[in-house]
């Protein structure tokens, strides 16, 4: 049986020592705000000589870059929907973040792998729905594979933290 693990950590996702942190990044992956703009002030500019030579990425998709200033070796950026009430493929676009990440993780020998709370901030998407999805996710992508090892979860609130906990714990008492 595979042995993985996932965890819910209240923090700076910039501070993680992982294999790599998931920037929930915008469409041309050139900065922003809030946790976007956080991981490419904490990188450094060479994130963003990077990323401009990666022409974007569409929604639901996800590429990766080196850390440079981060302790984590590697970034994924992911683009999370725009919370639109549910009925413009948003749960599945987010399935799809998720998924490409970590399958970016596996394919680039990483074991450890953090992920903010992808668009629940500005882009507006249900927090309890978004933390279901991602942890749904993350529990069938480690399941079938040996290559990651660890899933994070870091949110930067303590109320958001509370709910991907109780979401976690749910899971984990069904199997």
């Amino acid at each position: 049986m595979t042995q993985y693990a996932m965890e819910v950590v209240q923090g700076d996702i910039t501070k993680m020592q992982v294999d790599a942190i998931v920037n929930a990044a915008n469409t041309t992956l050139l900065g922003g705000g809030g946790v976007d703009g956080a991981i490419h002030r904490a990188a450094g500019p060479r994130l963003l000589e990077e990323c401009k030579t990666l022409n974007g990425c569409p929604t639901g998709q996800a590429k990766i870059t080196g850390g440079y200033n981060l302790p984590a070796r590697h970034v994924i950026h992911t683009v999370g929907p725009v919370w639109h009430g549910g009925g413009q493929g948003e749960d599945e676009l987010l399935v799809g973040c998720y998924r490409h990440s970590l399958r970016l993780a596996q394919e680039h020998g990483l074991e450890t792998i953090a992920f903010p709370s992808i668009s629940t901030g500005a882009y507006r998407f249900p927090l309890e729905r978004a933390c279901r999805i991602a942890v749904a996710e993350a529990r069938t992508f480690l399941a079938a594979q040996d290559q990651v090892k660890k899933v994070y979860f870091v949110c930067f609130s303590e109320d958001n933290a509370a709910v991907y906990r109780k979401i976690l714990q749910e899971a984990q008492s069904f199997g």
